[in-house]
């Protein structure tokens, strides 16, 4: 965490040199009860650990996790010693699951939902290498699940930029002073302010929406929909974008605007088909749950499959508002709001602009005759 961030936050706790100086008692391996139930061990940085040890003790399956310190030149280093940046170490959690009930990836998926994996020089508001994200690999295994793993994830494209996460040999994990074990749980307004003034969460509900936590779709999943699919989706380069759409397209979709009410291509189309990205021909709804909302915008109960959507928290009004994305173009499509009718009670409030329609004749022309059964009675 950032340095004088960690000063100011223990000043507040009691016997802070006390603290400081007293190391974890538990162990950096796993107990003999946790051997014999055939407990695993995972090493992995995602920046503060007091954030990262919240998050992976979240995952069902997980046994424990401690907060400590890998792959550093000196022995037992102190988090004074580290968060200088000088001792080569890097803040870390091990993660004790069980593997009957959550898989090596899915420990590792937990991690890449939880933080930012493609900054090499350090974590949010925290900056050196002693924060950047890595993976230590405790066995030949878990570095090919892992390489195999980033791969996928990289075809994705639902970063940013390209994944910085290094792949590093695990050789010794020294658990960090007692003071910052649980911290979230110990010091729950001190992290929660640490937390939210650090930009993890912002940044992490651009990149998988607002609503993240209450229906969270694991990167797993994003990969098992990608392979099953005939098409792949991706983001073309800005220029790209700017030269294939209109005015109004660009300005939707690139600047957040909003087009005309009952001025624009669909908000009275009643033809059967689909509607996909505009930019990169991400199903997005169906004609099927298409209804006139009279608000002058085409309006649906719901989308296609809610893989190629996202939510994020608008602030543009005076109130809150949720804004859909799609997933992979990251294209601005419009609001939903829950004032629509059954089933769903929701009114997915989109741009026309943000769109375009295939009637059901040309789906399997174009490459989308799996949504052939939206039409069928």
């Amino acid at each position: 965490m950032l340095k004088l961030a960690k000063f100011a936050f223990a000043l507040l706790i009691a016997t802070p040199i006390i603290l400081g100086l007293t190391s974890h008692k538990g162990n950096a391996e796993l107990t003999t009860s946790q051997k014999a139930s055939g407990a695993e061990i995972a090493t992995l940085a995602g920046g503060c650990f007091w954030c990262t040890e919240s998050d992976l003790e979240q995952l069902d399956g997980v046994i424990d996790v401690v907060s400590g310190y890998s792959g550093g030149q000196n022995e037992n280093p102190t988090y004074s010693q580290v968060s200088s940046g000088k001792s080569g170490h890097i803040e870390v959690i091990q993660v004790v699951f069980d593997p009957q009930r959550v898989s090596y990836q899915a420990v590792l998926d937990q991690l890449f939902r939880h933080m930012d994996p493609t900054d090499p020089n350090g974590s949010f508001v925290d900056r050196g290498p002693q924060y950047r994200p890595a993976i230590f690999y405790h066995s030949k295994e878990q570095k090919e699940i892992a390489e195999k793993f980033m791969a996928q994830v990289e075809d994705l494209g639902i970063y940013k930029k390209p994944l910085a996460t290094e792949l590093i040999e695990f050789t010794k994990f020294w658990p960090a002073e007692d003071y910052h074990q649980d911290y979230y749980k110990t010091n729950k307004i001190r992290y929660k302010y640490y937390r939210y003034n650090s930009g993890r969460d912002q940044y992490l509900d651009l990149i998988f929406g607002a609503d993240r936590e209450d229906n969270p779709v694991t990167l797993t999943e994003m990969i098992r929909q990608a392979n099953l699919s005939s098409k792949v989706y991706t983001r073309p380069s800005d220029a790209e974008i700017k030269n294939s759409l209109s005015a109004i397209q660009y300005y939707v979709t690139q600047e957040e605007g909003t087009e005309r009410p009952f001025d624009n291509e669909y908000w009275d189309n009643k033809e059967a088909g689909i509607y996909v990205d505009i930019v990169s021909g991400e199903p997005l709804f169906s004609s099927t749950h298409k209804y006139k909302s009279g608000t002058g915008w085409p309006s649906f109960t719901q989308p296609i499959n809610d893989y190629y959507i996202k939510s994020v928290t608008d602030y543009k009004l005076l109130y809150p508002r949720t804004e859909i994305r799609s997933r992979f173009a990251d294209s601005h499509l419009g609001h939903v709001f829950k004032d629509g009718p059954k089933p769903t009670g929701l009114r997915y409030c989109m741009n026309s602009a943000a769109m375009r329609f295939i009637p059901k004749s040309l789906l399997a022309q174009q490459g989308y005759g799996k949504y052939l059964f939206l039409f069928e009675q």
